[in-house]
């Protein structure tokens, strides 16, 4: 057993949830959560909601995911009764080459566990990019399943850009992490960097271009972002900073819809994007953990913290049989959730792969983009070999939504790399488990295991279910961090049909995280230049 921590943070984490009759949004930044749950009160579902706030990120937590990234999304349609996924993962250039990654044995391992290359190519700059399939997927959302005009839904999100990010010190610390990638590219260098520095806190920061970009995405939609104007902007950039990605590229861009991979668990069916996300995992582990506990006790005791540990190490030694090293420590990821009185529920997981993806922001439309090259290996004749035109085919994100008697009662998705799935997992097996709800599950002590020879557990945990871990297991004892996150960064809300209530939260760790009620989107006084929210 080793303790990790002895002179680490002293915190107490708590975080307050957000209830209504009438709907909720859950997100990691509680701004772009109002912009969401501003939808719900201008008469939007779940589906405007979730495009509104993941649209909002792009300006207020621009290092985790936005217009450059990909993802999934998980849609509960109440009267449909019937569930959707949807995957807009990245897809690599047609004409990717091998020889443009030439491994670097004196280099680490890339965040996703591959070899390094010269210049670390594959996980910085214009060639770590992929095509990404965001602004494809949440469009793809809003057109079939949302209920208001794009114009409308974007506006909160085009006025957070005018205005600039108000910078403060958990801002500071994510530029400060990534200072050296972003000192790489001019523009980032020049937005992130002022004077050669991070940025400091009582600044404010602006992305030249990004409100014009999202005032075009919002006029002209995939449209123009994959095939017209505003593609050739992006294209421009791309190639002139070395990327491989062509027009053609873009233009042959799909989102994948589809019905989600459905587990069922003690009266409940679990709602994922399958094999390709982290949603194969949690199957496995859900099925071992009810085998070795058929019935559970009234709350959880040690042995239920053995259980779920070995689960997740037999899902996770699985995973990695089947994928070879796929074993991505990523710290970038946004998750986010909506739920409306209707009760459509949504789980959406978007990202640029690690915190400021590849460093590169494009000069001519201001988006910051991903550094999903490093989802392929530089090796050939492996099952992950980088190969022109291939989507990326193995995730951890693990957006979930929950249906129990024909209604949706909680969603929950997470960021954090190899810590999403086990996080999510455990929120969802305490919820269905032992009856808690939404806040007392977020709030629960967690454990971390992926079959990496150790298991990482809170010491909030009794010393009863340490020792009982101990037992069989070599302990990593490490308190809850606001950095680095050691168990995830979880958004979930959950929702009562019995009395409509809605309750959301995002998790204690994350100071500009939260959730937010119906209510109009109204930017707070920074100054004279205060832009009103238009559609």
């Amino acid at each position: 057993m080793t303790l990790s921590d002895r002179e680490g943070d002293n915190w107490t984490l708590t975080t307050p949830a957000a209830r209504s009759r009438n709907g909720v949004v859950a997100a990691q930044h509680r701004i772009a959560a109002q912009a969401g749950a501003a939808q719900l009160d201008a008469g939007g579902n779940a589906v405007d909601a979730i495009v509104a706030t993941a649209y909002a990120l792009n300006a207020v937590e621009p290092w985790m995911s936005g217009l450059g990234g990909a993802g999934f999304m998980v849609i509960w349609l109440a009267k449909a009764q019937r569930a959707v996924a949807l995957d807009f993962q990245g897809v690599l250039a047609g004409d990717t080459r091998l020889e443009d990654y030439p491994v670097d044995p004196s280099l680490p391992a890339t965040p996703m566990g591959f070899p390094g290359v010269v210049d670390n190519a594959n996980i910085e700059g214009y060639r770590s990019i992929t095509v990404p399939g965001a602004v494809a997927g949440l469009d793809h959302a809003l057109t079939r399943y949302g209920t208001k005009r794009r114009p409308e839904v974007m506006a909160p999100a085009i006025a957070l850009a005018e205005r600039g990010l108000d910078v403060d010190w958990f801002t500071s610390l994510q530029i400060g992490v990534c200072a050296r990638t972003l000192a790489r590219d001019p523009v980032s260098s020049s937005i992130y960097l002022p004077g050669g520095h991070p940025a400091t806190p009582e600044s404010r920061l602006r992305i030249p271009i990004l409100a014009a970009t999202l005032r075009e995405i919002a006029e002209g939609g995939s449209e123009t972002f994959y095939r017209g104007a505003l593609a050739e902007k992006i294209v421009g950039d791309l190639q002139a900073g070395g990327s491989r990605i062509s027009r053609q590229d873009l233009a042959a861009y799909e989102v994948f819809e589809y019905a989600p991979m459905a587990v069922g668990h003690r009266g409940y069916t679990l709602y994922t994007p399958g094999a390709r996300s982290g949603g194969l995992r949690q199957r496995e582990m859900l099925a071992h953990a009810l085998a070795a506990m058929p019935i559970p006790p009234e709350r959880p005791t040690p042995e239920t913290w053995r259980v779920y540990a070995e689960a997740l190490e037999h899902c996770w030694k699985r995973h990695k049989i089947r994928n070879g090293v796929i074993t991505e420590q990523g710290a970038c990821t946004s998750s986010m959730s909506s739920v409306d009185a209707e009760g459509n529920m949504v789980a959406l997981t978007y990202t640029l792969l690690n915190r400021f993806g590849s460093g590169v922001t494009l000069p001519s439309t201001g988006m910051l983009m991903n550094d999903s090259v490093s989802y392929f290996d530089p090796r050939p004749g492996y099952p992950t070999t980088m190969v022109g035109g291939k989507r990326i085919n193995s995730s951890n994100m693990c957006p979930t939504v929950a249906v129990k008697d024909g209604e949706a009662r909680f969603s929950v998705g997470a960021s954090g790399g190899n810590l999403i799935m086990p996080a999510v997992t455990q929120v969802a097996a305490l919820m269905m488990d032992f009856g808690m709800s939404v806040e007392e599950a977020i709030h629960h002590p967690r454990l971390d295991a992926s079959f990496r020879g150790s298991v990482r557990i809170d010491p909030r945990f009794s010393p009863e279910t340490l020792a009982t871990l101990a037992k069989r297991f070599e302990l990593e004892i490490a308190p809850q961090r606001v950095f680095p996150k050691l168990y995830a960064c979880v958004s979930a809300l959950s929702r009562d049909p019995a009395t409509g209530e809605c309750v959301g939260l995002n998790d204690p760790t994350q100071p500009v995280g939260g959730a937010a009620t119906p209510a109009p989107f109204q930017l707070e006084p920074l100054g004279d230049d205060e832009p009103a929210v238009r559609p």
